[in-house]
């Protein structure tokens, strides 16, 4: 079983490098194997070279001459995968790829083909200082959208705006992507629920960074993501 995992990338040259060998190393149960897929949103600072100088790890690394978009470069990445199984692994160390054993396990059991990782079960809130888990502003923000996910779809989600998104690929070719930005993260979920396939959630633990540390989310994209939970329960 191949475990295709997906890393876009704009502008991550403080941790691009770190961060793919963390999924590197990363060990994973008996019988799956890794193939990794870096897309470059066209970053304008020193990532790119970094991924070209990088020869320890191996990774297909696809270049995308204009910034299109967190929602294309994972369509890109998705397109590119060769693997049973796809997740979606962000490059700025927020998520631990040390991780991807205990998302697989749901699927390794035959109990799911779509996992989350979820940030607000099992694990102590902290808001601020030097362990915080989550950010007070986004808290409030996916608690809202994933509050809206489950009114719309009939869910009981806890984290919806979660990075780590584990997914079959045979769930994957039934969907139609469409999202260019961050309103890529409400789409899938709309889709796979509308589909009828169950999301389990397993508890993860994350290091979130702030602005100032290249976040890069900011409010409009709740909005677009609001708008996608809306459109996606009445349109494909």
């Amino acid at each position: 079983m191949i475990l295709s995992v997906i890393i876009p990338v704009f502008n991550e040259e403080k941790t691009i490098k770190q961060l793919l060998e963390r999924v590197y190393r990363v060990k994973l149960p008996n019988g799956v194997v890794k193939e990794i897929i870096v897309v470059d949103d066209c970053s304008n600072d020193g990532t790119s070279k970094i991924l070209k100088s990088i020869k320890n790890i191996k990774f297909e690394y696809i270049y995308q001459d204009r910034n299109l978009g967190k929602g294309v470069a994972v369509r890109v990445g998705i397109s590119r995968a060769l693997g049973d199984l796809i997740i979606i692994q962000d490059a700025d160390l927020e998520y631990d790829p040390n991780d991807y054993p205990k998302l697989l396990k749901p699927v390794l059991e035959s109990k799911a083909k779509v996992v989350y990782g979820t940030r607000l079960i099992d694990y102590p809130l902290k808001l601020w200082g030097i362990d915080k888990t989550v950010l007070p502003m986004h808290l409030i923000a996916n608690k809202c959208l994933t509050g809206l996910v489950n009114l719309l779809y009939g869910s009981s989600l806890t984290d919806m705006e979660t990075c780590y998104k584990l997914i079959s690929s045979d769930v994957l070719k039934e969907i139609n992507l469409k999202s260019n930005r961050f309103e890529f993260e409400p789409e899938i979920t709309a889709k796979v629920l509308k589909l009828g396939y169950d999301i389990v959630e397993v508890p993860i633990k994350v290091k979130p960074r702030t602005y100032k540390e290249g976040k890069k989310i900011g409010w409009l994209d709740g909005i677009f993501a609001v708008w996608a939970l809306i459109k996606y329960r009445f349109t494909d």
